[in-house]
């Protein structure tokens, strides 16, 4: 299967770094012109000039705003009109016990994790329609079906995410856009990587050793026993986001590496 996004111009929120930064690169790869997109605009050079080594003769393209605001979306919309993909990927975690989760954690979360994706999906859902073709891809969790008890806050938000990608498929039904969610699992991100870094050191494991022994201890259900790779996410991306997968919207793919315990 050849994926060619030639002409095709993608934006991707949160791009500077992990599993943001594999979806840049994997469209990029593809052809796309990709819009990198994080808050700091030092991080967002250095993704550019990065993905101009990893990818060379790509068309990029890069914009800082917080896009957890409604004036960083807003500023966002502004500086790219107009977009033929939207990968709503930005996202943040972190545990926190539910009785010690104050309003302004969720409110945050909420705004980050789900309202970034549903202001920038109203602003470029509509004018994809007109023009016949979209892909709005919303990067989702395994921890949106399997809700961590230490991470209540988050799975909520991960949740939100389907509902929303599964209701805006059907609002853009016959207009040539398609809304699909995406739901990794362990990931061996960036982030995952310095989590894990003491246990490396501690125990003389690989990277790659330690997080499969931490995959297995707390999702001992892992199929592949493993965390996955951010280019392994990044694959399932690319091709939703491609032009073979115009039969494919409001699903919810999963990349858990069978984490989540279902048939269905």
């Amino acid at each position: 299967m050849n994926i060619d996004l030639t002409g095709k111009t993608v934006l991707v929120t949160g791009s500077t770094l992990g599993i943001g930064y594999a979806i840049a690169k994997g469209l990029a790869e593809a052809g796309a012109e990709v819009i990198v997109n994080g808050r700091k605009q030092e991080a967002v050079d250095a993704a550019v000039a990065r993905l101009k080594q990893d990818v060379p003769g790509a068309t990029l393209r890069g914009v800082a705003t917080d896009v957890g605001t409604a004036a960083g979306c807003e500023a966002l919309v502004k500086a790219v009109p107009q977009v033929d993909i939207l990968i709503n990927n930005v996202g943040i975690y972190g545990p926190q016990d539910f009785f010690e989760t104050p309003d302004d954690v969720w409110q945050r979360f909420f705004d980050v994790n789900v309202m970034s994706g549903v202001r920038l999906s109203r602003a470029y859902a509509d004018d994809m329609a007109k023009r016949g073709w979209g892909r709005i891809v919303f990067i989702s969790s395994e921890s949106a079906l399997n809700i961590p008890a230490d991470m209540i806050h988050y799975g909520f938000t991960k949740t939100s995410n389907l509902s929303i990608s599964r209701g805006l498929a059907k609002r853009m039904a016959g207009t040539g856009v398609t809304v699909n969610a995406v739901l990794p699992g362990p990931t061996l991100s960036e982030g995952v990587a310095d989590m894990l870094q003491k246990e490396v050191e501690k125990t003389g494991k690989s990277l790659e050793e330690a997080g499969a022994a931490f995959v297995m201890e707390h999702r001992p259900s892992s199929i592949i026993q493993r965390a996955a790779t951010i280019d392994e996410v990044a694959n399932m991306v690319v091709y939703v986001s491609s032009k073979q997968a115009s039969a494919t919207t409001g699903a919810a793919l999963r990349v858990d590496g069978g984490v989540v315990d279902t048939i269905a």
